[in-house]
């Protein structure tokens, strides 16, 4: 008798967060969480800072403009700390879905931000909480970095060997092997949305980093869900107050994806300014047939070639220590002149 691969639902997320208001789209997020339960998804995956949404002004203006416009500080007290009462609410809300959650947020640790995605299991227990390496560009002026512990992979009896990374993370080769290394089986591309600088910049448009997603699901042999966010007409009246800023970012810019370790896509696509769910079943047999043409950290690597050098200790900005009683410095008799 064959053995039995697991094979689930999954739900993807196209939708707008209702912009720098935590508490509301905290609710927004919890409402998709219950609908893809009600579908019977056992997995959901978050657009890139869905909580409390991407902080676009940094592409439109000046530093001092967005803080004369109070976006810098509103972004700050909208964005969620991992020990507050919406958190626990998220959670909590996980919990009573019996689904496992991987959320995109803008985390807030202190006086410094981070792009994070938090692993919530169907107990409602943090699998993990990552943060981006590197933000990309104008990023840097609002969020710190994560580290070598963030390129992580989990295996969950209930969806696999689980893993995410963030946006243009899915540029960066090295960042790519260390995944699939750890044999990930499914995977969280999580991107903002794609409609800034468009036309004229393709690197950032739909095309190009939608195929980001799907290279990835073919060079690692593993299915990869790839929420992305859109942009409300909200938005734009909010941050765009000149005919300049209108030509930089437009509403709509949704383009989530599913593929499959072949990188078929696995559920079609919806219009670019709908909100709203993609599902699709996964079955996780599908992975050994593709690494059987090619696993790029198995068989078909070459490590007498070219090696992957990780350092996965976390970054520690403090270490604290304390001297032993019995180690105090001893008295040093004064030199003697002979």
């Amino acid at each position: 008798m064959g053995i039995q691969h697991p094979k689930y639902k999954v739900a993807v997320v196209q939708a707008a967060p209702v912009w720098l208001d935590l508490d509301a789209t905290v609710d927004k997020t919890i409402a998709l969480i219950e609908e893809a339960a009600a579908h019977g998804a056992k997995l959901i995956a978050f657009p890139e800072t869905f909580i409390p949404g991407y902080p676009w002004y940094i592409w439109l203006d000046s530093p001092a403009w967005a803080i004369g416009r109070g976006f810098v500080q509103r972004y700050f007290d909208n964005s969620l700390s991992y020990d507050s009462p919406q958190a626990d609410k998220l959670r909590a809300a996980v919990k009573r879905a019996g689904l496992t959650a991987v959320l995109g947020l803008s985390e807030r640790d202190g006086g410094s931000l981070y792009i994070a995605q938090w692993i919530v299991g169907p107990d409602g227990e943090t699998i993990a909480k990552r943060r981006k390496l590197r933000p990309t560009h104008a990023e840097r002026t609002v969020y710190g970095e994560g580290d070598g512990s963030d390129l992580a992979v989990f295996d969950r009896p209930d969806v696999g060997r689980l893993g995410a990374l963030c946006c243009w993370e899915h540029l960066q080769p090295l960042s790519k092997y260390a995944m699939y290394a750890q044999n990930e089986q499914v995977h969280v591309a999580a991107w903002p949305s794609f409609s800034l600088y468009d036309p004229f910049a393709p690197a950032l448009g739909w095309e190009v980093n939608n195929a980001a997603s799907r290279v990835y699901a073919v060079e690692g042999s593993c299915f990869v869900l790839g929420p992305c966010a859109t942009v409300s007409q909200a938005m734009i009246d909010e941050m765009c107050d000149s005919d300049s800023k209108h030509a930089l970012l437009k509403a709509g810019g949704g383009h989530a994806t599913i593929f499959g370790p072949d990188g078929s896509m696995l559920a079609e696509k919806l219009p670019p300014d709908q909100e709203g769910l993609l599902y699709a079943e996964i079955d996780l047999g599908m992975i050994g047939i593709a690494k059987n043409a090619a696993d790029p950290a198995g068989h078909y690597s070459r490590p007498d070639v070219t090696r992957l050098l990780l350092n996965r200790k976390p970054a520690r900005r403090v270490e604290h220590f304390a001297l032993p009683v019995d180690s105090e410095p001893a008295e040093i008799e004064p030199a003697v002149a002979s």
